[in-house]
Order: structure tokens, then C-alpha cells, then sequence
């Protein structure tokens, strides 16, 4: 960043100088030529036709250097076929004519006609009263005087302008340092945490880095929670896994007759309990995308028709939102829309009627979209107020006549749970059997 900044600064500044001191020489030169321009008139104003025919002037001119032998300011008055009439200070010189100018407008121009002595030159062309001769008048000076002011003026602007650059390079230098000051105090934040020092970054930092801050403490306390959450299902799964397997010891101790009943029963629920805490890992791990986002209708249609058929005798209709969408992933989303619609399918009496509607917090201008609620119906038997907790017990299950495992709620509500919705179990009013009714945080 300094280095950028002291780059433009340096190519803003050497444009900006040289722009400057174009503009500045060219004053001075004009002020310069203004200077000569006004003895030149002075000249014309003054010059006559004597007897003779020669010009003369009526009046001497004020500046003393014209006098004085080569003294840097000169002037003359030629014509052809006439003697050059000059100023004392050249001396045994004499002014180069150089080319005829046409009418009477003033030109001007650098000469380096003397060794030496480069020279800025204005000339006239001009008719006096009483002859008709063009006279062309001429006043010189030296250009050392000239050339003295703008290299003054280019040292100023040059020291100027380094000073300048200078002063700008370093607060530039102090801005970005100081600016950037807060992110070391980040940076030992992040460094204690690494270690182990401090489990939060708690360094005070700015305005403009406390949000940051304040999104790595959230990270880190998310990583937590996850930690956390790894380590009690895999304490369940131990837990659930230790009771089975010490029955399993025993009866392989003991040589039991009834061993190979005992292995099939047992198996099977630790293959229940297994699939169950991967369920519940696979959620954790497809939530940890914020970017998760499901619609509810593609997921309803693959159901419907996937029932359509496994279950042939039965009639799912949709109705309700078709835009609906949730931050679920969509994997997870079937599977907790399959397993609710199949336990309707298979304890109703036919008829499964799905809702999809959004649930508004707030009211007015205010009001604000936050869940999306999924109501499943069925026109079975329904279940039993004090009976619906228990369902989402895993290995609960009420009709033990049909085929399942009893995990099927307790894994659903989990996996809700999870992505922060809620399920709830109700009586249907229209068809008479079990509502559930899903509740999953609703995408934008």
C-alpha cells in the first residue's frame, strides 16, 4: 500500500510539476518579451526622419545599458540601402535582419548570432511619416536573465515539490501503518487462540475491525458447538453401543443356546442406533454450508411420485406455496419430507393432503418472512394427545404390526432440530387423522 501510494504521489507530482512549470516559464517569458516589447514602441514612438534621410531619434531612450558596450540589451533601426542606426552597446556589432516580414505585426524570436550571448529578439516592420522606406525596428537582450529566472523557478518548484512529495509519502506511510495497526492486534488474538492462550479473540480493536472480530468469535464458538456436538453423539453412540455389546460378551461367555437369537436381536438395534447417529452426523455436517437452500416443491413432487409407487391405493395432494424455499439441504430435505409422507401413506386410510405455507413474523411494514411451515395430514386413526411425545422416542412405535424400526420420528425431529425448525404433532380437523406440521427457516 505505501509503495503504491508513494508511486501515484511521485507520478501525480512530477505531472502536476511539469505542467506547472510550463505554465509558469511561459508567464515569464511573456513578462520578458512585455518588457522588450514596450522599449521597441518607445523605439517606433520616438524615431523621426532626419535631412538627411537617415532615422533619428527625438528623444533618448531611458534603459543606461544602451549605452554600455555589450551589455546584454541592444537595439537598431536598418533599411535597405541605408547604414543600420544602433545602439551603443553593441559596439562593433550589428543585429542580423534575417528575412523581410510581411505588414507590420511584432515577431519574435531566439537568436544565437553572437558567440556566446544567445539573444531574444523583437522586430518591427514600420513606414515613418515622410519616407517611404520600411524601417524595421529591432530591440535584443540577452537571454541570460531570462534563462536565470526559470531555472530559479524550477529549483523552487523542484525543492517544492520534493518536500512536498516527501510529506505526502510519509503520512501516507503513517496512515496505512497506523491504519493497518489493528489487524497485528488480530493477528496475537488469533495467535492465543491457535495456542490454546484464550478461547476469544478480545483484543479492542476499531470500529471498522470490531465486526470482523465479532465473526471469528462466532466462528470459533460455532467450531465449538460442532466440537461439542461431535463429542456428545459419539459419547450416545458409545453409550448405546455398550449395553449390546457386553449382552453380546455374555451370551458368547456363557455359550448360550439361544446365541444366535440373541446376535440377530441385538445387531439390530445397534444398527438402528448406528444409523441413527450418522443421520444425525451427515445433518451437522450439510448445515455447516450457510449457503444450504432447498425448494420445497421439487422435493414434494419427487415424494408424490415415489409413492405413487410403493404405495398405489393412496392419493397425496399438494397445494400451498410452489416458490417455498428453505435453508435445507436438499438431501436432507427428502428425507425428512419422505419419511413424514410414507408414515401417512402407510397408517392412513388412503389420503395424504400436504400444505405449504409461508409463516410471517411481524405485521405492517415490518412484517418479515422467517420459517416455512410443511403440514402433512392423513385420514388414519390419528394418535393420542398423551401418545404423540413418545412417538419421537427412537424405537418408539405404536403399530408395532407394521414393518419399521422405530427410529424414523426420533431421527427427523434431530435433523430439524438441527437446521433450527421445529415439529410438532396434532389432530387433522379436515381429514380426521395426524397433522405434523414442519417448521424450517425460510431462504430468501
Amino acid at each position: 500500500m505505501i509503495s503504491i501510494a508513494a508511486l501515484w504521489i511521485i507520478v501525480l507530482l512530477v505531472g502536476g510539476g511539469f505542467a506547472l512549470d510550463r505554465v509558469l516559464s511561459e508567464a515569464i517569458t511573456r513578462n520578458f518579451d512585455a518588457q522588450l516589447e514596450y522599449v521597441l514602441n518607445a523605439m517606433i514612438g520616438s524615431a523621426e526622419i532626419g535631412p538627411d534621410g537617415e532615422v533619428r531619434f527625438n528623444r533618448p531612450l531611458g534603459d543606461q545599458r544602451f549605452l554600455e558596450p555589450y551589455s546584454g540589451l541592444y537595439w537598431q533601426v536598418a533599411a535597405t540601402g541605408h547604414e543600420p542606426f544602433r545602439s551603443r552597446s553593441l559596439w562593433d556589432r550589428a543585429l542580423r535582419q534575417g528575412e523581410e516580414h510581411q505588414g507590420q505585426k511584432l515577431h519574435v524570436a531566439d537568436s544565437s548570432e553572437f558567440d556566446g550571448e544567445p539573444l531574444r529578439v523583437l522586430d518591427r516592420e514600420v513606414r515613418l511619416p515622410g519616407s517611404t522606406t520600411e524601417w524595421r525596428f529591432q530591440v535584443a537582450a540577452s537571454r541570460a536573465n531570462l534563462n536565470d529566472q526559470i531555472a530559479v523557478l524550477r529549483r523552487t518548484l523542484v525543492r517544492s515539490f520534493a518536500i512536498l512529495g516527501l510529506g505526502l509519502i510519509i503520512l501516507a506511510a503513517l496512515q496505512a501503518t497506523y491504519g493497518l495497526w489493528p489487524l497485528r492486534s488480530l493477528r496475537r488474538g488469533v495467535a492465543a487462540v491457535s495456542s490454546g492462550i484464550s478461547s476469544r479473540i478480545d483484543a479492542k480493536l476499531p470500529d471498522e475491525v470490531r465486526p470482523l472480530v465479532e465473526e471469528l468469535n462466532e466462528l470459533l464458538a460455532h467450531n465449538e458447538r460442532q466440537a461439542e456436538e461431535a463429542r456428545r453423539h459419539a459419547g450416545n453412540l458409545a453409550h448405546a453401543l455398550k449395553t449390546p455389546l457386553t449382552v453380546l460378551m455374555n451370551e458368547a461367555v456363557a455359550n448360550s443356546p439361544e446365541l444366535a437369537e440373541t446376535v440377530a436381536r441385538t445387531t439390530g438395534d445397534m444398527r438402528r442406533q448406528v444409523d441413527h447417529h450418522l443421520a444425525r452426523a451427515r445433518a451437522v455436517g450439510r448445515r455447516a454450508n450457510a449457503q444450504a437452500r432447498s425448494e420445497v416443491w421439487p422435493s414434494l413432487k419427487a415424494v408424490e411420485r415415489a409413492m405413487a409407487r410403493m404405495h398405489r391405493h393412496v392419493t397425496v395432494d399438494l397445494a400451498g406455496d410452489q416458490k417455498a424455499v428453505v435453508h435445507v439441504e436438499r438431501q436432507d430435505l427428502d428425507e425428512i419430507l419422505g419419511n413424514l409422507i410414507e408414515n401417512a401413506a402407510k397408517y392412513g386410510q388412503g389420503r395424504v393432503f400436504v400444505t405449504v405455507a409461508r409463516d410471517a413474523a411481524g405485521a405492517g411494514a415490518a412484517k418479515k418472512i422467517d420459517f416455512i411451515e410443511i403440514m402433512i395430514e392423513d385420514d388414519g386413526p390419528g394418535i393420542p394427545a398423551a401418545a404423540r411425545e413418545k412417538l419421537f422416542e427412537r424405537g418408539a412405535r405404536l403399530d408395532t404390526g407394521k414393518p419399521g424400526t422405530g427410529l424414523g420420528l426420533a431421527i427427523v425431529r434431530d435433523v430439524i432440530g438441527i437446521y433450527g425448525g421445529r415439529i410438532t404433532l396434532e389432530e387433522s380437523e379436515d381429514l380426521g387423522g395426524l397433522l405434523v406440521r414442519v417448521r424450517l427457516p425460510a431462504a430468501v
